[in-house]
């Protein structure tokens, strides 16, 4: 079992809670196959055995790249002499009285969940915003930035690495760097789609970065986005068409179920890369506290992560905890500069996906 002690799992199965205060759990307990509900850590069967057939130790991994046709096991889900089914989904809490209790109750809940992290052979991936930077203020470990020099992420990082007193790392990306790691983050987590791998390699390169220099683990800020309200998509809700809720928090809702295929995506390239990621803000504490949040505690006019920014504010100087930040794969240039390597190497944009086809050349 893979996270949560087989204690907490044990009575995360017996009651069906499925934020039982752990960090996640992926594995196989007492002949029961399992993922939690967020798919926090990835899992895998075979894809020729059906549902219905009992798993032989060697057809389920943990990492893909270990059996023949892998599938995804799916997040909430069981395995057992009876089949496979689901057995935790999302609560959904009554919001917070008010909003002091909402923020208090949030600080509370990410900065025990900072403090409780270890920093043995610990480095913390940096941008500059405010989900990374509540690592860095409350984690003695080093900072670690991935981008082309130019880039917003290193400038952003840099610059709140300054105000708070401390140095960031500069990952520099190259042409040459990301025609190498492509192949690579593709065959790992077996995605040659373009923006699966324009969001893996800033991750990628960083982490690599990080093993060479002798950490094994990554702290990272993930899934403060989806939980907090830090997509556009989400607060555009109900006229953005690329949510189908009609409320900021039905669309909040809907981001965080896309986090089990994200967070596989990345926990792949990480370890593929050579280190194991940390993510405080995905502990179960957080996630209860998120979803406890009324929509103007997402998304309030022209800000997302309201109740976030407003509890960071304990920890960060308001110039970092005010911030916006840009998605990776944009803030670090790997996706313009993977475009361009496409367009160089003849794949040009009138072409149908035209940089998806050009990874898939460099893994062939």
């Amino acid at each position: 079992m893979q996270g949560a002690d087989p204690d907490t799992v044990a009575d995360a199965l017996d009651s069906g809670d499925a934020l039982p205060g752990s960090g996640g759990f992926a594995g196989e307990l007492d002949g029961t196959l399992l993922r939690d509900v967020l798919g926090r850590y990835p899992l895998f069967v075979e894809r020729t055995v059906s549902d219905g057939e009992p798993l032989d130790p060697g057809q389920w991994s943990r990492d893909p790249t270990a059996l023949a046709d892998p599938r995804s096991f799916p997040a909430g889900h069981i395995r057992d002499d009876n089949g496979t089914r689901q057995r935790w989904s999302l609560p959904s809490p009554d919001p917070f009285s008010d909003r002091e209790t909402a923020i208090n109750r949030v600080r509370e809940a990410v900065e025990t969940s900072i403090d409780a992290v270890d920093t043995d052979s610990l480095a913390i991936a940096f941008s500059g915003g405010v989900d990374s930077a509540l690592l860095a203020a409350r984690l003695d470990a080093p900072l670690y930035v991935a981008g082309f020099p130019d880039s917003h992420d290193v400038e952003a990082a840099r610059s709140a690495a300054d105000l708070l007193g401390t140095e960031v790392r500069v990952v520099e990306l190259t042409h040459e760097a990301i025609e190498r790691a492509v192949p690579e983050i593709a065959r790992a987590t077996g995605r040659t789609n373009a923006m699966a791998v324009q969001i893996a390699l800033p991750l990628y390169l960083a982490a690599e970065r990080v093993a060479a220099d002798g950490f094994d683990r990554l702290a990272l800020g993930q899934g403060a986005d989806e939980l907090f309200g830090g997509y556009a998509k989400v607060a555009k809700a109900p006229e953005d068409p690329r949510v189908e809720a009609d409320t900021v928090r039905g669309a909040q809702r809907e981001v965080i179920a896309s986090l089990p295929d994200q967070l596989e995506r990345d926990v792949l390239a990480l370890r593929a890369a050579g280190v194991e990621p940390v993510t405080p803000l995905l502990h179960d504490r957080v996630v209860e506290a998120a979803l406890r949040l009324d929509g103007d505690l997402l998304v309030d006019g022209e800000t997302r992560k309201v109740a976030l920014r407003a509890a960071a504010r304990g920890s960060l100087p308001d110039e970092i905890a005010n911030r916006d930040k840009k998605a990776a794969q944009y803030g670090s240039l790997a996706a313009r500069e993977l475009d361009r390597l496409a367009r160089q190497a003849g794949y040009k944009r009138r072409m149908d996906d035209h940089v998806t086809q050009y990874v898939e050349s460099l893994v062939e």
